[in-house]
């Protein structure tokens, strides 16, 4: 891997674990749904230029439906339970959930997909699911106050990421990652701003909920993209996936600096089993298949 993926891979950690920052200050303010909308669309403006291309155009006509669908689960869901859980838990906890991403699209490609499962890609699920344990354990309740509905938003959250690679892989996988990006932040927009119109906020939004916002969409979500996919095309899906084990890390540094949240020994430890879990789980050492 050379120098400048590297620093593009560390670059994109950063935008995307300040994701997490931004909602948990700014979902307050917008709610889960109107702040999804302001990311999705802002980030469709951002990239429509893109729409110049004659080829991209036809592409996004010709998929229309399909980039709908991806739209849903990889980022109309998927946000939104992320928005919501940051209203009850934090930035550093919610990212940590997250991570386990890979861990459910395993899952889903063994459950459903009939993908042959490594030993490692087992023993991976396993520790995935007891590094969320750990750090869940003493946080899981369902009454009032309580972060269980958080947790299990965040969780979700992840499957969605799960299932979407694999819609893109076999639905999507002729069509270039910036007609992605461009197509499904468009049809985000459009199933999100009538129910993001009827939730808006009564009350004013400050300027900071407002920076919060614009910076989600434009940095997080737009140029995040535009990053992720240079980075996949010139180093590789394997290298790109290396971006999981580094947003937790982001994102709990900026909590603890930015939102002074802490950190306690479940959280570490927890976070270190579930990135173990994880890195087994995309085949990071690669051995032989179960049965």
């Amino acid at each position: 891997m050379g120098i400048n993926i590297l620093w593009r891979l560390i670059l994109l950690s950063a935008i995307w674990g300040a994701s997490f920052l931004f909602m948990r200050v700014s979902v307050p303010e917008f709610g889960p749904v109107p702040l999804i909308l302001i990311r999705v669309s802002g980030a469709a403006l951002f990239l429509l230029p893109t729409l110049r291309n004659a080829s991209t155009r036809s592409a996004i006509k010709e998929n229309a439906g399909r980039l709908l669908v991806l739209s849903l689960l990889n980022s109309v869901i998927p946000f939104c339970l992320l928005a919501f859980a940051t209203l009850r838990i934090e930035a550093g906890f919610a990212s940590l959930l997250n991570a386990t991403t890979p861990l459910f699209a395993a899952l889903v490609g063994a459950a459903l997909l009939a993908q042959p499962v490594t030993r490692n890609q087992f023993i991976g699920i396993l520790l995935g699911m007891i590094g969320v344990a750990i750090i869940s354990f003493d946080r899981m309740s369902f009454k009032q106050g309580g972060s269980g509905w958080a947790i299990v938003a965040a969780l979700c959250a992840a499957m969605s990421y799960g299932l979407a690679g694999h819609y893109t892989r076999q639905r999507l996988k002729n069509i270039a990652s910036p007609t992605l990006a461009v197509g499904s932040m468009v049809a985000a927009t459009f199933v999100l701003i009538i129910p993001g119109i009827l939730l808006w906020p009564t009350t004013p939004i400050s300027n900071t909920g407002w920076s919060c916002g614009v910076t989600l969409a434009i940095i997080c979500t737009a140029a995040a993209y535009l990053l992720y996919f240079h980075i996949i095309e010139h180093a590789g899906a394997l290298i790109g996936a290396t971006v999981t084990f580094l947003i937790p890390l982001f994102a709990v540094v900026w909590g603890i600096v930015f939102l002074d949240e802490q950190v306690n020994g479940p959280m570490v430890s927890g976070m270190l089993v579930t990135l173990l879990g994880t890195s087994l789980a995309i085949n990071f050492f690669p051995r032989r298949r179960i049965g």
